[in-house]
């Protein structure tokens, strides 16, 4: 627990401004006692203004958090693995491990290096080949299992009891989970200390959208951001093909019932999650609401922010994107209020999902005539 009233006193938001851009500006708020000894320049991820995507969905104010820049494996998990493996510092932990769906093995092998732990990454077996290499390349030991994600987990759960590991997403799940809390205390600090109406959120375990409220219940208690009209309302995201979450939302429930993934969105594949009970309660009390999409849709999802914005998501974002155009269209987000699109990891992690889909032209000789014959036809003509 943190003494919020201890904190009011001691530290301002100008305190806050005037320190690094990463996300241990706000260490405070963060469970380490004390500096990070991993992660020092992960964070402060561009809050981009997405007006071009906007124009398509037919929003007013449309942003968009954009971590696939993060460093230094270009998803959000980099902010919970420097929060993870700094603890693990803390606790004397000399190796290290967890199991994935993608980023978060990227992001502990990567930092895991940097600090000078072991590593022991379990992964399924399916897993991208993109998240494979940017995994091995840091030279964790890499452990594939013939089996899904929730099978994979139960393993590393056996492996923490029975051996001195700091497994992050088992053993310092705690700590591990509170470093989501920066993704909103940036989108707020962005935003000119206020909080959007309306935030999309992609689940996997559930854990980033409960902490992202949780960031923003923490800044209203310190005095931080302007009173907001009413509160934000979270929209959780998922892929048809693994949606345990957003089915419960649908159904108006709590109670989480498991699913046998079957998406393109492996980042998401979790079919048990472990907070998605949390994450029903979040988004139901804020008045928001969850959808899924298809893989088409993802896809298409990828393709229309990268072609609108510039930005190129893994297929988490695309599901981010697409679900969002959905809700835009039943009607249960208002296109005149502020919206945060979060996405959380980098497309170059997920190129499989986008290969076939673009024409391939022949190519040319290096002749102007030929240029202006293939693609330049009109052009030609009135010339």
């Amino acid at each position: 627990m943190y003494d919020y009233g201890r904190l009011w006193s001691d530290i301002r938001r100008k305190d806050v401004e005037s320190r690094p851009p990463d996300m241990w500006r706000y260490r405070e708020l963060l469970p380490l006692q004390g500096e990070p000894w991993v992660g020092k320049h992960t964070g402060f991820t561009p809050l981009i203004p997405a007006p071009r995507l906007g124009k398509v969905l037919g929003v007013r104010e449309l942003y968009v958090k954009n971590d696939a820049v993060n460093h230094p494996t270009l998803s959000f998990k980099d902010r919970v693995v420097a929060v993870a493996l700094s603890k693990a510092r803390e606790f004397g932990f000399d190796t290290v491990g967890c199991s994935s769906t993608g980023n978060l093995a990227n992001a502990v092998a990567a930092q895991a290096a940097a600090g000078g732990f072991k590593a022991f990454i379990f992964v399924p077996a399916d897993l991208e080949p993109e998240k494979i290499v940017g995994t091995q390349v840091f030279g964790a030991t890499l452990v594939k299992i013939g089996g899904n994600y929730d099978q994979v987990n139960r393993l590393c759960s056996e492996i923490a009891q029975k051996y001195s590991w700091g497994i992050v997403n088992v053993n310092l799940r705690s700590y591990y989970a509170e470093g989501s809390k920066t993704v909103g205390f940036e989108v707020a600090e962005q935003l000119g200390w206020r909080l959007p109406q309306n935030i999309v959120v992609p689940m996997a375990g559930g854990s980033l959208i409960t902490k992202i409220a949780k960031a923003f219940d923490e800044l209203q208690k310190l005095g931080w951001v302007e009173p907001p009209s009413a509160p934000t309302k979270f929209f959780g995201a998922q892929a048809t093909g693994c949606s345990p979450i957003t089915t419960a939302v649908k159904n108006g429930t709590t109670e989480i019932q498991p699913q046998k993934p079957n998406t393109i969105a492996r980042s998401l594949a979790i079919g048990n999650p472990a907070d998605g009970h949390f994450a029903v309660k979040t988004i139901l009390a804020s008045g928001g609401a969850g959808e899924d999409v298809s893989d088409d849709e993802i896809v298409e999802g990828i393709r229309l922010l990268a072609e609108t914005e510039g930005v190129f998501a893994e297929t988490a974002g695309g599901v981010t994107v697409a679900v969002t155009q959905k809700l835009l269209r039943q009607g249960k987000i208002n296109p005149d209020e502020s919206i945060v699109v979060a996405i959380t990891g980098n497309g170059l992690k997920t190129l499989g999902a986008v290969n076939g889909c673009f024409d391939e032209s022949a190519a040319i000789r290096p002749k102007l005539a030929d240029f202006e014959e293939t693609f330049l036809h009109s052009v030609a003509a009135s010339a």
